[in-house]
């Protein structure tokens, strides 16, 4: 069964064809924690990757793969880590349904681009930063 419709899906494969480069989609997985809902989250990142060339999925177990999953900082189920060249920290804990969908496609983009979409103004004032800052969102359906 499709999670996504055939309209979402052809408004998604518009979206990635702005890839500019490869996409990984790591995704943490455990049956035992949270069964129903990493399969969720398993099938609608193979879901994604099937429109576009460009994305890749891996499945790890965090209790299997424990180096992996601490090297990504996942220690939660279902987790999905968006790398491009690079991993950028982008991470989405749940299922990016819903409003967290148009993120997490968002995430796909500026992860094969490496560059975020900030002005120049936002770019400068950032560097100033004295000490790397980590950004959390969390979100909750109404």
């Amino acid at each position: 069964m499709s999670i996504l419709n055939a309209q979402v899906r052809a408004d998604v494969r518009t979206e990635l064809a702005k890839l500019a480069g490869p996409v990984r989609l790591v995704v943490f997985s455990q049956e035992l924690v949270a069964g129903d809902l990493c399969r969720q989250n398993e099938a609608l990142a193979r879901e994604v990757a099937e429109l576009s060339e460009q994305i890749t999925v891996e499945v790890l177990n965090p209790a299997i793969d424990r180096e992996r999953a601490a090297a990504y900082g996942v220690d939660q189920v279902p987790a999905l880590v968006v790398e491009g060249a690079r991993d950028w920290g982008l991470r989405f804990y749940g299922i990016p349904l819903g409003y967290e969908f148009s993120n997490l496609i968002d995430a796909l983009v500026v992860a094969s681009t490496g560059e975020p979409a900030l002005s120049e103004a936002t770019q400068t004032a950032l560097q100033a930063l004295a000490a790397d800052v980590e950004i959390k969102v969390f979100s909750t359906p109404t």
